[in-house]
């Protein structure tokens, strides 16, 4: 029976299954979420004198054995109940009985899926960031280690100016810097709490909303009740646009990767048994897993816009449309965490090919070197530039000095120092709120 089911109806199975869909197991992942916004919204009941203090400690107990089950993984979803809302709160009342009825005082499924939501994507989003400040770190260790390797630069794919390694793993790094600032703006978008909103339209109960916001540790709360509500699905977007920041940079590396892979490029290698091979050609090493992580993150790129087809015709108050930000979202989340674990497993093996720059046909990446040396010599830019033009179309180009590849004026300074300092700011603060 649903809990809010009337004593003489009955819904039809086949709506049953259709208004249900996936919601089930995605709603196992906010199980932990749940129990402890029950606590906190049965703690506050307690304080305003909705439950007594023995009813109160009936109610702790009870859902504290409900979130050691759920920890040790003994805890299910029972095919009869709805989401997990309603598990919980029917688990309450079997073992200790009408008390268990008193939970749902003051509050809606509606703030209830909120209040969870909120706090499974805090809890996500620290992970997250936590996977992001690994890699990093793992790229600035590979930028400072290779700094003084040359590599090929690249404009329209046609060749540039001299690059090394050190500037390509830095430039990764740094992306990832911009993107934890799309994961903050996240996190401080779920760190609101929608407690006590109710069903959008807040209780004549006195609740003490400011409890419930200290105890389940939230910033601060949405103070709007009708907003509070409008706050689902755009959460869920705040946290689709964070993730497609992060995916789009892992996305843009594994192009790089899967380019420099390339016999006629050669710059990196991995051993062969971390690529696969050919049905038909025993050359091949092929990058399966750069592959993939390009897709994966190019799919959770599209999360944001497949959130915004959702939801950006609806009105203010609860929908039903709104559960189904749960199957779009949670999937993406768990997508993005294997393909950033992954990438960090990957670069513990890298292999870079050293002296590119030396071989034949990269000649003409020293053309604004030979430039600048005529600039130095007292001729106007135009002047050199259209000279050493000329010299290339003719075929009469000769590349100056192999570049100084430790000449910060050349190839620019990594500034590796200054960008970690950039990413210390939000390790910090995350690493606050994960305690």
């Amino acid at each position: 029976m649903k809990l809010w089911q009337k004593e003489y109806t009955k819904i039809t199975e086949i709506v049953d299954l259709f208004t249900v869909g996936r919601d089930k197991e995605f709603d196992l992942v906010l199980a932990k979420y749940d129990v402890l916004g029950s606590l906190a919204h049965a703690k506050m009941l307690n304080k305003i004198g909705l439950i007594t203090a023995a009813e109160w400690d009936s109610i702790e107990q009870s859902l504290n054995n409900i979130l050691v089950a759920i920890n040790n993984n003994t805890f299910q979803l029972d095919k009869s109940v709805e989401d997990i809302h309603s598990q919980i709160e029917i688990m309450l009342t079997a073992e200790i009985g009408d008390i268990g009825k008193k939970i749902h005082t003051g509050r809606s499924r509606n703030d209830q899926v909120l209040v969870d939501i909120k706090q499974y994507m805090r809890a996500e989003i620290i992970k997250l960031s936590t996977q992001v400040n690994q890699l990093f770190a793992q790229l600035i260790n590979l930028s400072n280690q290779y700094k003084n390797e040359l590599l090929p630069g690249y404009t329209h794919f046609q060749l540039a100016m001299p690059s090394s390694f050190g500037l390509w793993f830095g430039a990764y790094a740094e992306s990832l810097v911009d993107d934890m600032e799309w994961l903050q703006a996240a996190y401080n978008i779920s760190n609101k709490n929608p407690l006590g909103s109710g069903a959008g339209y807040g209780s004549s109960f006195p609740l003490d909303r400011k409890l419930t916001t200290d105890l389940l540790h939230f910033e601060t709360m949405n103070y709007n009740v009708v907003y509070a509500q409008m706050t689902r699905g755009k959460t869920e977007k705040a946290m689709a646009t964070a993730m497609a920041a992060v995916a789009a940079t892992l996305s843009k590396f594994a192009y790089d990767v899967c380019l420099y892979m390339n016999q006629n490029f050669a710059f990196i290698t991995f051993p062969d048994e971390l690529t696969t091979g050919s049905s038909i050609m025993p050359h091949k090493k092929n990058p399966d897993v750069f592959e993939l992580i390009r897709a994966k993150c190019n799919r959770i790129q599209a999360v944001p816009n497949e959130l915004t087809l959702l939801i950006n015709n609806l009105p203010s108050g609860y929908h039903r449309d709104l559960q189904l930000t749960k199957e779009i979202v949670f999937p993406a989340i768990q997508e993005l965490s294997s393909c950033l674990e992954i990438t960090h497993f990957m670069l513990q093996h890298i292999k870079i090919s050293k002296n590119i720059l030396q071989q034949p046909g990269y000649e003409s990446l020293f053309s604004v070197e030979r430039v600048n040396e005529l600039v130095l010599s007292g001729i106007p830019f135009r002047d050199a530039y259209k000279q050493v033009g000329l010299e290339i179309e003719s075929g009469t180009f000769t590349s100056p000095a192999k570049l100084n590849h430790t000449h910060e004026g050349s190839l620019g300074n990594l500034c590796n120092e200054d960008i970690t300092q950039q990413m210390q700011k939000f390790n910090t603060l995350f690493e606050k709120e994960e305690k």
